[in-house]
């Protein structure tokens, strides 16, 4: 077990890259914070490279780790790693898996374009999870799945649920053809209320940016495009909030 306690050692400043998307696509790696993140990992039986954790959180820890894989470092160390104001003591370095397309088209999807919040990301990954949808679809423009806000927010949802990125303007066209509906989400006189349309096994919903919703380019090519009716006086509903909505609705 090895034991780290200058803020200049190497590892530690590799860590310290793994907090900006540049060095997580350099490394091919990021941070997850805290035990149940860990869990998480070690249950879905991520590629887990190294634990990083203080003395005292390793002397009251109840994880399954091997003592070959942990690293103690003093809690300076362990402060400026975490992104929580406070830290459980623990931080894992876990290698991003390899990206696979999808190898076949069906079951229930969610398409995101353009969604930039990581809070509102985190939490359709995990509501998606917790729906049992088959996947969900990051299009550009959308923040990094392995921002640690994103990761808090989905509570360990991307080890149980596949995430792929992917050009959408390309991905519509191809479910369509293998008989996936395909819905946008847009409040407008050509849309229809979800409540009308029935839920089926195969579904792909596509959810947009915060401010603008989903691109006019990406709305085209849909089969068809939802709203969910408004009885008060919001304009609009939280992106993340009319993912649930949709989402549920589909199930059934």
């Amino acid at each position: 077990m090895e034991k780290i306690v200058s803020m200049k050692n190497q590892k530690v400043k590799q860590w310290k890259k793994l907090q900006t998307t540049k060095g997580r696509k350099e490394a091919g790696a990021y941070l997850i914070e805290g035990t149940h993140l860990l869990k998480e990992a070690i249950k879905a039986e991520a590629n887990i490279q190294e634990v990083v954790m203080t003395e005292a959180f390793h002397q009251q820890a109840d994880l399954q780790i091997e003592e070959r894989d942990i690293i103690i470092v003093s809690q300076e160390i362990l402060s400026s790693l975490a992104q929580t104001e406070t830290p459980q003591g623990v931080v894992a370095i876990v290698q991003i898996p390899e990206a696979t397309p999808i190898s076949e088209y069906k079951g229930k999807y969610i398409l995101l374009d353009q969604v930039q919040d990581p809070g509102n990301l985190g939490t359709i990954i995990r509501t998606a999870d917790a729906a049992g949808y088959t996947g969900v679809i990051l299009g550009e423009g959308s923040v990094d799945l392995y921002n640690d806000k994103v990761l808090r927010s989905m509570q360990g949802s991307h080890f149980h649920l596949p995430v792929y990125r992917g050009d959408l303007k390309k991905l519509i066209p191809e479910m369509k053809s293998n008989g996936i509906p395909v819905y946008g989400t847009e409040l407008n006189a050509a849309a229809v209320d979800y409540r009308t349309v029935s839920p089926t096994d195969t579904v792909a919903l596509i959810l947009g940016n915060e401010g603008n919703g989903v691109s006019d380019k990406v709305l085209a090519l849909t089969d068809q495009n939802l709203y969910i009716p408004i009885f008060g006086e919001a304009e609009s509903l939280n992106v993340a909030v009319a993912a649930g909505i949709l989402l549920y609705h589909f199930v059934g």
